[in-house]
């Protein structure tokens, strides 16, 4: 029997507002909550500091992906990560980490070594939400709660240029967020809504709202 699906599952592109949707609703609803992108971003860390090239050296990522030790803060307020006893939280939030990031996701079989912690979280903690790629598709297709959060382009951008600040140029942000959905879409699908998941369209919606939307596809015996 496979593990229970978390309460919650948010997938969406980049800029599209998962993480801080994802945080509101589990803050509101006393939930856990994984940014399951932060795993892939701590490997692509680990990967980084051991001098390896996943384009060019796959197998060494994959062994990395499979073997460390990962902790993932699963509470709705922290979002610390430490890999193989290093913590990597603010690293994994640096643009030049979303740079590299791609070459390490797009690897399946790093995917799918993730995928299965992923489901183990998921399993551990019961009531949970989720956020990233392929929730709704691959991690957990049978959660109580389908979303695909998308929003504009334009406004996707916007977005991730005020979360950014002066860290980077606009350029780098419209890459970080063109190419990474490009290069993601290689493995995932995350831009067309599967049979049975909610479309939440944020361009034109505060932040409440988005998370007052999510809530409001929540059985009432699920809050």
């Amino acid at each position: 029997m496979s593990p229970s699906p978390p309460v919650i599952a948010i997938d969406g592109p980049s800029g599209s507002g998962k993480s801080s949707t994802s945080r509101g609703v589990a803050n509101r609803l006393g939930l856990a909550r994984l940014d399951t992108g932060s795993m892939y971003r701590a490997v692509a860390c680990r990967v980084a500091h051991l001098g390896i090239d996943p384009t060019t050296n796959p197998r060494d990522a994959i062994k990395v992906a499979q073997s460390c030790h990962l902790e993932i803060d699963t509470s709705a307020i922290d979002d610390r990560v430490v890999i193989d006893g290093e913590d990597v939280t603010k690293e994994i939030r640096d643009p030049q980490t979303s740079a590299k990031v791609s070459a390490v996701a797009t690897i399946q079989p790093v995917r799918d070594a993730l995928t299965a912690r992923m489901r183990q979280v998921a399993a551990d903690r019961g009531r949970i939400v989720m956020e990233g790629r392929d929730i709704t598709t691959v991690v957990c297709p049978d959660a109580q709660v389908r979303v695909l959060l998308v929003a504009d382009p334009a406004i996707r951008v916007a977005r991730r240029q005020a979360e950014l600040g002066e860290k980077v140029d606009m350029a780098q942000v419209i890459d970080s967020i063109v190419r990474r959905d490009r290069d993601d879409s290689t493995v995932s699908t995350f831009e067309e809504p599967a049979e049975g998941v909610t479309v939440v369209d944020s361009t034109h919606l505060n932040l409440d709202q988005v998370i007052d939307a999510v809530i409001d596809l929540v059985p009432v015996t699920l809050r």
